[in-house]
Formats: C-alpha cells, sequence, structure tokens
C-alpha cells in the first residue's frame, strides 16, 4: 500500500499534510477520552456528481441555494465531518478531532445515543450505487490506521457505515463500498 504524507500532530487535534478548511459546526466533547467509534459515510454534491467545492461549501454554510435545486433544499443545514477523502484520495480536514463534529445526527452505537459524542466522522467522496475509487480506500485505510493508533479503543468492531448507527434514516457508504475489501487494508 502507498504511504502517504500524513500524520496526526502531537495534540490530536489535526491531520498534518491534509488541507484544511474549518468549519463552524462543531463544539467541545463531552469527554475527549470517550472517542472510540469511527463512522464512515458517503456524500455527493449535487447527488451523484463529484467536484465543484460544493462539500466545503456545505460544511462551512457558504452553499449557495441558487447554483442548484437540491441545495434550496439543504444550505440551512448545519453539517460537517471531521475528514473528507475525495474521488483522487485527496484529504481535507473541516473539524479537529479533538472536537465533536456533526456528522451522524440522531444515531446509536450499541445501545449509546448521540454518536457525535464519542466518534470521528469520515466522509467519502462517493455514492451509494457507484463503487469508491482505489485511491480512496488504500488512503482511508491509512487514515483509519493512524487514528486507531491515536485512539486504541477504536478497532475493526467499532468501524461502522453511518447506515450502521441510524438505519432506516441513512443509507451511505452504501451498498457499492466495499467494508470487507477496506478493513483488509488496515494493519491494526
Amino acid at each position: 500500500m502507498k504511504r502517504l504524507n500524513y500524520q496526526i500532530d502531537e495534540d490530536g487535534a489535526w491531520l498534518v499534510g491534509a488541507r484544511i478548511v474549518q468549519s463552524p459546526n462543531c463544539d467541545e466533547r463531552p469527554n475527549l477520552a470517550d472517542i472510540d467509534l469511527l463512522v464512515i459515510h458517503g456524500i455527493s454534491l449535487p447527488p451523484n456528481e463529484y467536484g465543484g467545492g460544493f462539500i466545503d461549501q456545505l460544511f462551512t454554510n457558504a452553499l449557495i441555494p441558487e447554483a442548484h435545486p437540491y441545495f434550496a433544499e439543504i444550505h440551512e443545514l448545519r453539517v460537517s465531518s471531521h475528514v473528507l477523502i475525495d474521488r483522487k484520495g485527496e484529504v481535507t480536514q473541516y473539524v479537529p478531532f479533538t472536537k465533536r463534529a456533526w456528522h451522524a445526527g440522531e444515531s446509536s452505537f450499541n445501545g449509546r445515543k448521540q454518536c457525535n459524542d464519542f466518534a470521528i466522522g469520515i466522509e467519502l467522496e462517493g455514492c451509494d450505487e457507484e463503487a469508491y475509487c482505489e485511491i480512496q480506500y488504500t488512503t482511508l485505510a491509512e487514515v483509519t490506521d493512524m487514528i486507531c493508533q491515536r485512539w486504541n479503543k477504536i478497532t475493526k468492531d467499532r468501524i461502522v457505515g453511518h447506515s450502521d448507527i441510524a438505519p432506516g434514516r441513512k443509507t451511505d457508504p452504501g451498498p457499492a463500498f466495499d467494508k470487507n475489501y477496506y478493513l483488509s487494508l488496515l494493519t491494526l
């Protein structure tokens, strides 16, 4: 697997080497020591289209409702994620890992509600129906390994899709996401 030039800083906040676009859609975690879940998401804006900078705009509350009919429906959402991996494998970080990103919404894992409190969220640029790119899997695996080394309570059985923690409400990262392949790339 190709090694990337990323590392988590000594404070555990930022992925050094990633593109940083700070989102205001975050707040303090109730307990930093509780981080023990990794949630994988899928996102494309507009739906099923890639590029264009619209994800940055959504996560920074700058989405222009007139730019696309779908944006009129979602431009007032206040959402974010810790990290996005685009179709080229490039990484953007929006929220420090030490803060609570607003990615999971109403959610529950093993009976514990409010997954944003104890989870790190990673978005993959993609959609439910289209295969993710090889470079996204390798980048996701490397970023996951770094996260799991830093927060060793996150193990393979604590890596879930958004659909796993919000069933019936969310479908991402979708059936096109090959979770078994992704997990096979991890070194943990």
